[in-house]
């Protein structure tokens, strides 16, 4: 029988080599044929950019945030409104003073009469009383020519003479329409039962040996409204202040004819009161 012969088995591969050429350490390769392959099978480029690290906001800062926007935003709003109706309302007023051109009531003095205005003598606890009658006279006009209309509640009338009160009186309601003058008159007479104490008594006897008459104030105040067309305000008070009057007093207490005073340098004052606020013209 002939032999047979097999073949040879394959040789082993060389082992890798440290600085040459075939695969590297770790199966690497170092012969420059491409990039080298980790032991994970990734591919290894040291010129691949890394990753940026980037911290997450925190959603707390980022609600606060927001809730401080809502709020700025809100208050921003509110004054644009706000600052709106400001400026509507000045344009309002600044047309129906254009269109109308109100003015405030003026009212004077135009007479006062004194048919009675002596003391009493004092009583055993020291004290006196005065017993007056004055006819008061008031003209009262609207200087407006457009459709303005005061419309007055009750006015009450308080007169002082020589710092001391001399009656009161009150003067119907009325209505005041534009361009039109008001005459008002009242009667005023004193309260005989009220007492004057010495220091009063004292400075009223001698405001009446005075040439030139002793001083007479009036006060009167009450309510108003202002009409213009079927536009209607609410009611603000008013007070009217004259000062200026000179009285005379009687010579006979039983005269039927009055003392007239005088009225040429009376001055009278508007003042309006709303609430809190207080203009005067």
């Amino acid at each position: 029988m002939t032999d047979r012969v097999y073949p040879t088995a394959k040789p082993n591969p060389p082992p890798a080599a440290m600085n040459g050429g075939g695969s590297g350490v770790n199966g690497t390769t170092l012969n420059g044929n491409g990039p080298a392959k980790t032991q994970t099978g990734q591919l290894y480029n040291p010129n691949r950019p890394r990753p940026v690290y980037r911290p997450q906001q925190n959603r707390r800062s980022s609600r606060s945030c927001s809730g401080r926007k809502c709020c700025c935003l809100t208050f921003i709003y509110t004054l644009i409104a706000i600052l709106s109706l400001l400026l509507l309302a000045a344009i309002a007023a600044c047309v129906f003073y254009v269109l109308y051109h109100p003015k405030h009531p003026t009212f004077s003095v135009s007479s006062i009469r004194f048919s009675r205005f002596n003391l009493t003598s004092s009583d055993p606890s020291g004290f006196a009383h005065l017993h007056s009658r004055l006819d008061f006279t008031l003209t009262a006009k609207n200087p407006n020519k457009k459709k303005i209309t005061f419309v007055y509640d009750p006015m009450s009338v308080e007169l002082s003479g020589a710092g001391v009160n001399a009656g009161n009186a009150t003067l119907p309601a009325f209505a005041h329409v534009a361009g039109n003058t008001t005459i008002l008159r009242a009667t005023v007479i004193s309260d005989p039962t009220r007492d004057l104490d010495s220091d009063s008594v004292k400075q009223l006897r001698s405001d009446l040996t005075k040439k030139g008459g002793f001083p007479v104030s009036a006060e009167l105040n009450t309510m108003v409204e202002v009409q213009m067309g079927k536009v209607k305000t609410k009611k603000i008070g008013i007070r009217v202040t004259c000062n200026g009057i000179k009285g005379f007093q009687p010579k006979n207490a039983k005269s039927k004819t009055p003392t007239p005073g005088t009225t040429k340098d009376a001055k009278c004052k508007v003042d309006l009161r709303i609430k809190i606020w207080k203009f005067t013209f």
